[in-house]
């Protein structure tokens, strides 16, 4: 009977011990769970509060730091999104809680936001590993590739993105420029146009689509979009130099004229691009046979930039081709204008002789044949005169060619005239032969006086 007392006594207290336990553990199953309950919480400042609390214990809880870097990219505040995601990545490589592709996308993402190139590509790179079928991995991708200027791997990211986002204008955009750089000039016009269409302001994207036009010889379509571009203040001047080139190529000067006056009207052009501006308008002003106008803006290029291009030679031949109005019409006349001043030449060539032109022949814009009879008081005879358009050298061969026109004409003697030099070959050939060669000094003293109809000194 002794016993029973001090068994009851042991039952009672292991039942107050097993009550203790589970309600010491229930206590803490409640802490927990509270921690667990906070981080999911909607309320804002509990979740900063919390996340912020357990990273002060272990600065690579996972929890806290997802919880704090969905916080900040929710916000666009790629700093300390950067930060989370970044440790994140880090310290949760192979771990079951936590999701690695995410981690690494936001990672990258954030760091793109913030300039931080090679670590967003590292980041993207890796979450590509997880899951390559994703936007904005490969969206993000591809941009970073075409600034890094590798432009066929950027194809290859920005041509999947669109696949996945048919409607990007952003990625349809890029991928449009990428194919440009890499001469893809078809695949560029179907990205840009329809990036366009999303976002028809976007003029930088208009001006490639008319390149990748010209660059496809569809002239009538690039002319349009170039000359709608004219007037813009980013994309005018380099689109006026566009469409001049154009207009100059297909020999519509006035127009061309037009296009690069417009262009040189931006001051806030880059120099490179108004220099080409001011050079290309000179040529056009050339062709319109204003040289007046073309030495004035060829000497403003040479006074900014001495050696562009041709520009010292070409000031050279047209500033005097501009202070001599017969050297002009003998360069760079029309045809009609050209021969009618070969004619005065010839007909004053001879003082005092008789002259009469029985022929008259033009070889494209190279030269101008004249036959002449000519007679005065103590000889007679059929001259030729080959009038040379250039300020060149003139060679043998071309001497060889009049030699033998002399010959089949029959004329007893034959004048080969240039606005340039005749090379010592040339010269050596006639030296048995009845042709006389004239060159620029002499020809430029009959230009000089021709109109006073002062004595010829070429015959001399």
């Amino acid at each position: 009977m002794g016993l029973l007392p001090l068994v009851a006594a042991i039952v009672i207290l292991l039942v107050v011990a097993l009550v203790l336990s589970i309600a010491f553990s229930s206590k803490k199953g409640e802490r927990l769970g509270g921690k667990e309950r906070k981080l999911a919480s909607k309320d804002r400042g509990q979740i900063l509060k919390e996340a912020n609390r357990r990273l002060a214990a272990n600065p690579k809880d996972h929890k806290a730091l997802a919880a704090l870097g969905s916080l900040a990219w929710d916000d666009q505040d790629w700093e300390r999104a950067f930060k989370s995601y970044l440790t994140l990545a880090e310290t949760g490589a192979g771990s079951a809680d936590v999701d690695e592709f995410q981690a690494n996308a936001r990672y990258g993402i954030a760091a793109f936001r913030l300039g931080r190139l090679d670590e967003a590509y590292k980041g993207l790179m890796v979450a590509r590993t997880f899951k390559q079928d994703d936007f904005d991995v490969n969206y993000n991708l591809g941009v970073i590739e075409y600034q890094k200027k590798a432009y066929e791997k950027a194809v290859a990211l920005l041509k999947q993105a669109t696949t996945l986002n048919p409607d990007h204008m952003q990625a349809l955009r890029h991928l449009g420029h990428a194919y440009y750089k890499i001469k893809g000039y078809k695949e560029a016009l179907l990205a840009l146009r329809k990036a366009i269409d999303l976002e028809p302001g976007d003029k930088e994207s208009l001006f490639t689509a008319a390149e990748s036009y010209y660059e496809l010889g569809n002239l009538e379509q690039a002319l349009k979009i170039f000359t709608h571009l004219r007037a813009d203040p980013a994309m005018g001047p380099s689109a006026a130099l566009f469409a001049g080139t154009i207009h100059m190529n297909q020999r519509q000067f006035e127009k061309a004229v037009a296009d690069f006056e417009i262009g040189l009207r931006h001051q806030d052009a880059k120099i490179d691009t108004a220099m080409e501006l001011k050079y290309r308008l000179a040529a056009a002003y050339l062709r319109s046979q204003d040289i007046g106008k073309a030495v004035a803006l060829l000497g403003e290029i040479q006074s900014a930039y001495p050696n562009y291009k041709d520009v010292p030679s070409l000031l050279a031949k047209y500033r005097e081709l501009n202070s001599n109005r017969n050297l002009q019409v003998y360069l760079i006349g029309t045809a009609s204008e050209f021969v009618t001043l070969c004619r005065r030449i010839t007909l004053l060539f001879f003082p005092k002789a008789k002259i009469k032109i029985t022929d008259i022949s033009v070889q494209g814009n190279d030269w101008a044949d004249i036959l002449a009879e000519v007679e005065t008081s103590k000889w007679s005879d059929i001259i030729l005169f080959r009038y040379i358009r250039s300020q060149g050298t003139v060679g043998e061969l071309a001497v060889r060619d009049f030699h033998a026109r002399v010959k089949d004409l029959k004329a007893g003697k034959g004048y080969c005239i240039t606005a340039g030099v005749f090379s010592d070959e040339a010269k050596r050939f006639v030296e048995a032969r009845l042709i006389d060669l004239i060159e620029k000094q002499s020809l430029m003293n009959v230009l000089h006086t021709i109109d006073t109809r002062a004595k010829s000194l070429l015959a001399e």
